[in-house]
């Protein structure tokens, strides 16, 4: 005999989640391919942008390790977007700065992000929107803030752009 399934108490939020977020990126990638761009280095411009950072800190805000940070200010370097210079209050360090054309993209970008966010927003009502975005931001900020401790390391979702 086949044992049955357990039932279902609760709606799958683990699925509801981890779908659209995926989507979400899909469509986001999608969009900012189309100026050559990835969410990663729209990132790092806009969090570069913001003020004088290291490529630690920028790391550390889009979520990414060494090696993929190194990668996506490369790219961002080889398309004029950015550059690596000396920090102006502390020598031994380095900051990401971004160039006049990266700055001229990131706006560019944003718009794109922002369209995007705005998509998925709009097929929604205004009220299941605004509600939508507050719980995310109450479970964000407060159930759902910071991982438990896995005994094995479990994949890291990519923290929201600030």
């Amino acid at each position: 005999m086949t044992a049955m399934a357990p039932a279902r108490t609760e709606p799958d939020l683990s699925f509801l989640l981890d779908h659209t977020s995926h989507v979400l990126r899909t469509r986001m990638a999608a969009a900012l391919a189309e100026i050559g761009l990835t969410a990663r280095m729209h990132c790092v411009l806009v969090h570069a942008m913001a003020e004088e950072r290291t490529q630690i800190q920028l790391a550390e805000l889009g979520d990414m390790d060494k090696t993929t940070m190194v990668v996506t200010v490369d790219a961002l370097e080889k398309e004029g977007l950015a550059e690596r210079r000396p920090s102006s209050t502390d020598r031994r360090a380095r900051i990401i700065a971004v160039t006049e054309k990266g700055a001229e993209v990131a706006r560019q970008s944003q718009q794109i992000v922002d369209g995007v966010h705005k998509a998925a927003l709009d097929s929604l009502s205004e009220d299941e929107s605004a509600t939508l975005v507050q719980i995310m931001n109450r479970l964000a900020t407060g159930h759902l803030a910071a991982p438990s401790e896995a005994p094995q390391a479990a994949r890291r979702a990519r923290q929201r752009m600030k």
